[in-house]
């Protein structure tokens, strides 16, 4: 009995590997895109590391709108990251098995939700500099 189990799982396995192998191009290109959007996420996560440290290291001067507005795009940056992390791992899976079921759908959510995202990053990054170079 031990046997015949031994038996099918190795079937399924073979299955599962034909299935895999038989579009590995497109499970590579998957891989990298996924890969992609990682260093995407951290470099987002980066940007705002990257400007709360060097407004409060090197501002001598207090401009408190300025303050607030450079911990708002700290946070909005590591937030807007994670939930990039978050979102392309998901997809990443759902792909690698559209992939394998012939049924690949183009997802535009992604692009869509980095752009508005980065979009509003970037006016809070104008607002931030209005402040600073006291122009409002």
């Amino acid at each position: 009995m031990n046997e015949a189990r031994k038996r099918t799982d190795n079937s399924e396995n073979i299955q599962q590997q034909s299935i895999d192998s038989k579009f590995i191009q497109q499970h590579l290109a998957n891989e990298r895109t996924y890969l992609a959007w990682i260093r995407t996420s951290i470099t987002i996560m980066g940007v705002g590391f990257l400007i709360t440290n060097l407004h409060f290291s090197t501002l001598t001067i207090k401009i408190n709108m300025a303050d607030i507005l450079a911990k708002v795009i700290g946070l909005t940056s590591i937030v807007i990251g994670i939930i990039a992390l978050i979102f392309t791992t998901i997809s990443y899976f759902k792909k690698g098995k559209e992939i394998n079921n012939q049924t690949f759908r183009f997802s535009k959510i992604m692009v869509v939700y980095l752009s508005i995202s980065l979009i509003l990053v970037f006016l809070v990054f104008g607002l931030y500099y209005l402040f600073i170079w006291r122009l409002i």
